[in-house]
């Protein structure tokens, strides 16, 4: 794995905010703000809805870009492009624990969790890094 992909993937397992790009149809960015982590494969990993614009996004292009920061927003920050996949439940829901767990540690009723995720048909967006842009401060 590339050095800076590392170094970005590393900053984005500290500092979870971020702003996610998608394509629409007509080729124009979508953008949303979200909350990613980090999974045991080095794949950014997000939790969103079946029917959210930037889900159905990647289901026709799975191209993506991911800018990260700090909660304080202004200061050092890192870009990741790569391409994603969205898994749909039933499969997700174990992710999406673990994807919790990434963000958040435990939960304190996780069957509440469950019935939450699947009431919200939550999906969750796993994003292949293939390369990092500049980690700067700004």
């Amino acid at each position: 794995m590339d050095v800076d992909v590392r170094e970005a993937l590393e900053f984005l397992r500290d500092h979870h905010r971020g702003v996610l790009a998608t394509y629409r149809r007509d080729g124009r960015v979508q953008m949303s703000p979200v909350v990613a982590a980090v999974d045991d494969s080095s794949r950014v990993v997000i939790s969103t809805r079946e029917q959210a614009v930037k889900t159905k996004n990647l289901r026709r292009d799975p191209r993506a870009a991911l800018v990260v920061f700090t909660d304080q927003f202004y200061g050092p920050w890192a870009m990741l492009w790569g391409e994603a996949e969205v898994v749909s439940l039933p499969q997700a829901m174990p992710l999406l624990v673990d994807y919790y767990r990434l963000v958040s540690g435990e939960h304190p009723d996780w069957d509440e969790y469950r019935k939450a995720m699947a009431a919200e048909q939550r999906v969750l967006v796993r994003l292949a890094v293939t390369e990092s842009g500049p980690r700067k401060s700004g």
